[in-house]
């Protein structure tokens, strides 16, 4: 029986791109997969058909042979007939294509457990910092590559070999049943690498434990758990492999004075009943280290805010800034002299022991009417 075009079998056209191919096969091998049809002989071999028509039409050079020959350019010396290959091995380099993009791609790639661990340093730093930003000096202990071998990992002038177990490739296949399964080599740990003469300084690892100072630039703006990464500051990559990252975490510390609430500032400020009753104004201060004078209304009552534009905290790289806001407390006076109190009775007795501000009049008016509706 003739066999089927490889284009009709994936169902793509011929001009069709290596992407639609393979989204064309991810759907056809999902459905006739023998996971999903046990004892299924027939979905067996349609997954297999579908799988050798992959193998061919995602390789540029069997693709190319095919167009020109159909299936004869496989067969009579010209290639590897398709129906003849190992099908285990085959499919274990297609399930790798195949699910690449989920598992990380490139994971069994020589070299892949050489890089070097991500560091984090946890940096706290003062709200006055956060506002204006900084440059910061940072110790970090850490791995760095060794000075005696370069970050080879090998003595003098030698040199690492090839690893004999897995023959550089860092990755070693093992098959099991219809399945072939690669893992990391477990003599030279993924490097495809082994060295006979280690440096004896690193024993072999090619770095060593040593701390080191950085400088880090703290832009204006930052926030409590602001990340700050430096690419290739982490720890140096096994036997010279890249290095990893440093992510730098800021905490910024609570202020004495200042509250913050994203670009906007916060600051309580007592002031005078006197003050309150008659007005005046109050100094106040800023993140910035100037003094600003706030007009406070006669009247004010505890709780009034008094907004300062552009006094709250930078935006991180970019032009805006939010606002300072003053909120004010009435002091009640203490410790009065005889003088001062016989004022306070005298400004009482005007008063004729009614209230004289708009909140405890609402209060008391509220009162009178529960007063007479308990009565009712």
């Amino acid at each position: 029986m003739a066999r089927k075009d490889c284009y009709e079998l994936l169902g793509v056209a011929r001009d069709a791109t290596a992407d639609d191919v393979k989204k064309a096969y991810r759907k056809k091998a999902m459905d006739h997969h023998p996971d999903r049809n046990p004892g299924d002989q027939e979905a067996e071999a349609k997954f297999r058909e579908l799988s050798e028509a992959y193998d061919i039409l995602r390789d540029p050079e069997k693709r190319a042979a095919y167009d020109q020959f159909g299936y004869a350019a496989f067969e009579q010396g010209r290639g590897q007939r398709p129906g003849g290959f190992d099908f285990a091995s085959q499919f274990s380099d297609i399930f790798e294509d195949f699910f690449g993009d989920f598992m990380g791609g490139g994971g069994g790639r020589r070299g892949a457990n050489n890089r070097g661990a991500d560091l984090r340093y946890n940096l706290e730093i003062s709200l006055e910092d956060a506002f204006k930003g900084k440059k910061a000096t940072i110790r970090v202990p850490t791995s760095q590559p060794c000075d005696s071998c370069k970050g080879s990992g090998a003595e003098g002038d030698s040199k690492p070999i090839a690893c004999q177990t897995c023959r550089g490739h860092g990755r070693v296949r093992a098959q099991q049943g219809f399945f072939t399964i690669e893992r990391t080599c477990p003599t030279c740990q993924g490097v495809g690498q082994v060295i006979e003469n280690p440096c004896k300084a690193c024993a072999g690892a090619g770095r060593v434990r040593r701390e080191r100072s950085l400088s880090v630039n703290i832009p204006a703006g930052v926030e409590d758990g602001t990340r700050i990464r430096l690419a290739g500051e982490g720890e140096a990559g096994l036997r010279g492999g890249p290095p990893g990252d440093l992510y730098i975490f800021l905490s910024v510390q609570p202020h004495r004075i200042f509250q913050r609430d994203g670009l906007h500032i916060f600051c309580r400020v007592p002031i005078p009943m006197t003050t309150a009753a008659l007005g005046g104004s109050i100094e106040v201060p800023t993140l910035e280290g100037s003094r600003a004078k706030v007009q406070i209304p006669a009247g004010s009552q505890t709780g009034k805010q008094f907004r300062l534009r552009g006094k709250g905290m930078p935006a991180m790289r970019s032009q805006g800034t939010g606002d300072l806001y003053i909120e004010v407390t009435v002091e009640t006076p203490q410790n009065l002299t005889k003088r001062q109190r016989e004022l306070l009775e005298e400004f009482q007795k005007e008063g004729g022991g009614q209230p004289t501000s708009p909140e405890s009049e609402g209060f008391f008016a509220k009162v009178k009417e529960l007063w007479e509706d308990l009565r009712e």
